[in-house]
């Protein structure tokens, strides 16, 4: 799940079972924080295939940061399941520098 301001896209870590919040993908942020993120749709109809990918710096931030605070309104806004549990964090902020897209019916 994620959330969009201006040109960082947000998420953070929710309640879901997990084993902790120390999250493989923030010790990948941390060792390289250069990342892509991924968004598509598969369909059956391959005229209805698409894809959209956001290149930026990640960054790792506190729920109770400023920011991070931001961040989680964001996504309870947007989500209806975060109202009633908002996630604890961390938040993971993507600043995103390139979008590139691809979509069959273009």
């Amino acid at each position: 799940m994620f959330a969009i301001a201006g040109g960082t896209i947000y998420s953070a870590v929710d309640a879901k079972p997990k084993h902790g919040t120390e999250l493989r993908r923030f010790a990948n942020v941390a060792a390289n924080p250069r990342v892509a993120l991924l968004v598509d749709e598969y369909a059956e109809d391959w005229t209805a295939l698409w894809w959209v990918r956001a290149d930026g710096d990640a960054r790792v931030l506190a729920a109770e940061t400023a920011e991070g605070t931001d961040a989680v309104t964001r996504l309870a806004d947007r989500y209806p399941q975060y109202r009633d549990q908002p996630p604890s964090g961390p938040v993971l902020a993507v600043d995103v520098d390139r979008w590139s897209s691809w979509s069959a019916a273009d």
